[in-house]
């Protein structure tokens, strides 16, 4: 299929063939027919893209304290790869569409194949000719509504719920400010309340514009606005403001608020500045409300991703039924995007299009994609210049499927570095990261149907780096197909799905390594030779900075991420097991936190055969100054500190120093393909594998 993707580094467009997306559960796959760019938003992200680095760091200093605070605490690699890893990925455009369900994951009740739908959400409704919509995200078009129509129902939505929010009532006035495309909707949608309309815009086109829609009165902001005050208000003021310009000033809010009554409404719809005057609001007791995007639901992942709805009773609009409402009044005829400035263009020029933007040459309010009725619905494609073989005989062939940041930054730059590799092919759920992937690390395909991965007789080493709730299955499809499989941490959420991964790799005298990295590296191997000749058992204190629990990600989501207790300290459970060389006996946990997925702090200690113990604090709510990992090491009168695996000091004060992290990630892959070829067993065994999930997944469960 195909798509507009945007290069985040230079800002250059291209419309790119890709893989047909992957159908996941509570998600809606569209055949777009229309799809709709705002100028506004769209404009906004093209002309970041298009800024140089400075540009970029100097209207982003939230992400440059990040990196500099990365390039101390890890080194100038890890901080440059993943850098470049950002930059690299390539960004979707477009969030407004309306198409045909072709098929619907598991979970979705609400739709079926041939359902015209209107869908939203940036990264979903995207300008392409085949998008994944989660359920929430969707609405069904009423008969008659040409799809044309409902494609601007996600820009209906940001319009309406600027309504409820302002909440106008029949006959009141209402000033808009901006009339862009938003603004525009805005004005038809008060319109169709019983409201007076007052519009305000630097572009005298858009005032005549709105006046054709039945707005009554249009001024520049510059204009004498008493005029318009005294004969629609007597002279009291409009009732309400609705801001829906963009503007780095706070002109525009200021303005609303001169041209309120006293106790009247301001509402925030577009993106300005807030650099308000008090006196202003203070004198007339105005309520300034704020109107977020399509409305409740908006970037909560439990009611978008999840599928989680609101109960009417307590929210009865939501950003879907909102979507919903719109579509339903545009098929009565009470509003019509249509009747806007509106330019319909096939989809093969949307690059003209948007250049035409950047360069300030479009004047229209819009312009609407057409699509060509039958997309290549492929899931797999060949990557530009390459040609999918099979691999030499004394070659590995590996495949990828889940290509997120760790993999991108981390594991695939230590790989491609190895000889005696085939890179085969790499599986996303989405085509864009599926063929940017393949194009950046030479694979000869790209796809986002692990299926065919497993069924690749050229295929050797999958490598499973997919979300958490996915691993254990995905590593035993890869398994049971005789595949090597190198499965990212942690194995699984549950014993149930670690018993049965294990159990395909002993019943297919499998090979199963898990990404249990730390015990490679430099500084680790360093110290448990140190102490291989201790007598006495050992005390180990690892204390972990883990920065503020990420609530809302699929990663604290106890079904699909696990949390981070399941999620991450397996690593550092798996490296005192290797430093203490016996097995554990059984741990203990006190939670810091109330909810995990809030504040996920937690002290563990974990007891070993020997006697030994490891006690793990695992911080959320310690200062982001820290280095994330320091641990100590202490036996038989002697001990060690390694500080967050740049500098290690030994017994006797010896010290192992770096520039840069190692964590061990180079080293686990040469001993993975080296052991493959050898016909060995994994570096990490089945025992210290099932060890190390009990004892994460029991201090949960």
């Amino acid at each position: 299929m195909k798509q507009v993707l945007q290069s985040p580094r230079s800002g250059s467009l291209e419309i790119v063939e890709v893989p047909a997306p992957a159908v996941g559960p509570g998600m809606v796959l569209v055949r777009n027919v229309h799809s709709v760019m705002s100028p506004g938003t769209e404009k906004m992200a093209m002309d970041f893209a298009r800024r140089s680095m400075l540009g970029k760091a100097r209207s982003r200093p939230d992400l440059v304290s990040q990196v500099l605070r990365k390039l101390k605490h890890e080194g100038p690699l890890p901080t440059y790869r993943t850098v470049v890893n950002k930059l690299d990925a390539p960004q979707p455009l477009g969030y407004a569409s309306a198409g045909s369900v072709e098929e619907v994951g598991p979970g979705v009740a609400s739709f079926q194949p041939g359902d015209l739908v209107a869908c939203a959400g940036a990264g979903y409704a995207n300008h392409a000719e085949l998008v994944v919509v989660p359920e929430n995200l969707t609405a069904h078009v009423p008969e008659g509504l040409s799809l044309e129509k409902a494609s601007f129902a996600t820009l209906g939505a940001i319009a309406m719920q600027g309504l409820r929010v302002g909440d106008p009532s029949l006959g009141e006035v209402v000033v808009v400010i901006g009339l862009g495309l938003i603004g525009q909707l805005t004005v038809q949608l008060l319109l169709a309340n019983g409201c007076r309309v007052y519009g305000i815009d630097l572009d005298p086109t858009r005032i005549e514009q709105a006046r054709a829609q039945g707005m009554e009165f249009g001024a520049a902001p510059g204009d004498d606005h008493e005029p318009f005050l005294a004969s629609a208000t007597g002279g009291h003021g409009a009732d309400m403001a609705i801001v829906t310009a963009a503007s780095d000033s706070s002109a525009p809010i200021q303005l609303a608020a001169e041209l309120c009554r006293h106790k009247g409404r301001v509402v925030a719809v577009g993106a300005t500045a807030m650099d308000l005057d008090r006196r202003t609001f203070y004198e007339k007791e105005l309520d300034l409300r704020m109107s977020m995007s399509y409305g409740p639901g908006r970037y909560d992942r439990k009611y978008e991703e999840v599928g989680l709805d609101y109960p009417i009773g307590y929210v009865r609009w939501t950003e879907q039924r909102n979507l919903q409402a719109f579509v339903d009044l545009a098929a009565r005829g009470a509003i019509d995007p249509l009747t806007m400035d509106v330019e319909s263009v096939p989809f093969e020029r949307a690059t003209e299009v948007y250049e035409a933007l950047a360069k300030g040459e479009r004047k229209s309010l819009a312009a609407v994609f057409r699509y060509a009725e039958d997309p290549d619905r492929s899931r797999s494609t060949a990557v530009a210049g390459k040609t999918a073989s099979r691999a030499k005989k004394d070659e590995v062939g590996i495949s990828f499927v889940g290509a997120g940041n760790y993999a991108k930054a981390v594991l695939l730059p230590a790989l491609v570095k190895e000889s005696k590799i085939s890179m085969q092919s790499v599986v996303t759920s989405t085509g864009p990261s599926a063929q940017r992937t393949g194009e950046r690390f030479g694979f000869a395909t790209c796809g986002t149907d692990a299926s065919e991965v497993f069924a690749d007789d050229a295929v050797d080493l999958v490598f499973v780096t997919t979300q958490h709730d996915t691993h254990a299955t995905l590593a035993e499809q890869a398994l049971r197909a005789d595949k090597a499989v190198w499965l990212e941490k942690p194995v699984g959420l549950t014993m149930e799905e670690v018993d049965a991964t294990l159990r395909a790799a002993e019943e297919n005298d499998g090979f199963l390594m898990v990404g249990y990295n730390r015990r490679f590296s430099s500084h680790a191997r360093a110290v448990r030779e140190a102490f291989a000749k201790r007598s006495g058992p050992m005390a180990i204190q690892y204390v972990v900075a883990a920065g503020a629990t990420p609530g809302g990600t699929w990663l604290t989501d106890p079904k699909v991420g696990g949390g981070r207790v399941i999620g991450e300290v397996c690593h550092f459970v798996d490296l005192c097991t290797y430093l203490v060389g016996a097995p554990p006996t059984g741990a203990t946990a006190n939670a810091l936190g109330r909810d995990p997925e809030t504040d996920d702090s937690t002290v563990i200690v974990v007891r070993y055969a020997d006697g030994s113990t490891a006690s793990i604090s695992y911080l959320a709510n310690a200062s982001t100054e820290l280095p994330k990992e320091r641990w100590e090491v202490h036996a038989d009168g002697k001990s060690a500190i390694c500080d967050n695996f740049r500098v290690t000091t030994l017994p006797g004060g010896k010290q192992l120093k770096g520039l840069n992290q190692d964590k061990g990630q180079a080293t686990a892959i040469k001993d993975t393909l080296a052991a493959i070829r050898n016909g060995e067993p994994s570096p990490i065994s089945l025992d210290e594998i099932r060890s190390t999930s009990q004892i994460t997944i029991g201090l949960v469960h």
